[in-house]
């Protein structure tokens, strides 16, 4: 009777085993969206590989053009009102007005995405800066490409108008 009953809970067991639902995998938005793939073509013959950015991005799937604003953080004065407008032909004009000073700089250019679709570096003739690309914002990165940090780093956020 003990060895009808071990048998019976023993294949009981097995087949609540066997019966469980995995948990399917989570994926984060964020980082699936800037996620890129090695695509080779036929016609690349100089180079083995060229990086492509797949799937939504903030250049295919985000509304970016328009005009953004911030005022960031001045080592020598209350801070730089910055306004930058971005084009859908990738050009842009960027003007920062130094408060309490009388100085005032505009510039015009253009500005290239990187391989992801999701960071934009400003080719002016005095703004070489970067941006990652978010809903109706962005947000300064340093000029190698990586997030502000430090307690500052929210005034770094600019947002649309």
């Amino acid at each position: 009777m003990k060895n009808q009953i071990f048998l019976s809970g023993m294949i009981a067991i097995i087949v609540l085993a066997s019966c469980s639902k995995q948990k399917p995998k989570e994926v984060d938005p964020i980082s699936s969206a800037d996620s890129t793939t090695t695509v080779q073509t036929p016609a690349d013959t100089t180079s083995s590989a060229s990086t492509t950015a797949t799937g939504d991005n903030s250049q295919n799937a985000l509304d970016w053009s328009g005009t953004y604003e911030a005022t960031v953080p001045c080592a020598d004065c209350p801070g730089i009102k910055t306004s930058l407008t971005l084009n859908k032909d990738k050009t842009f004009s960027i003007t920062e007005e130094y408060i309490n000073r009388k100085s005032k700089n505009e510039d015009k250019g253009t500005f290239e995405w990187d391989a992801a679709g999701s960071v934009i570096t400003l080719n002016g003739k005095t703004a070489k800066y970067k941006y990652k690309v978010g809903e109706n914002k962005l947000i300064q990165l340093d000029l190698s490409g990586k997030p502000i940090d430090g307690p500052n780093k929210d005034l770094y956020i600019f947002k649309k108008k």
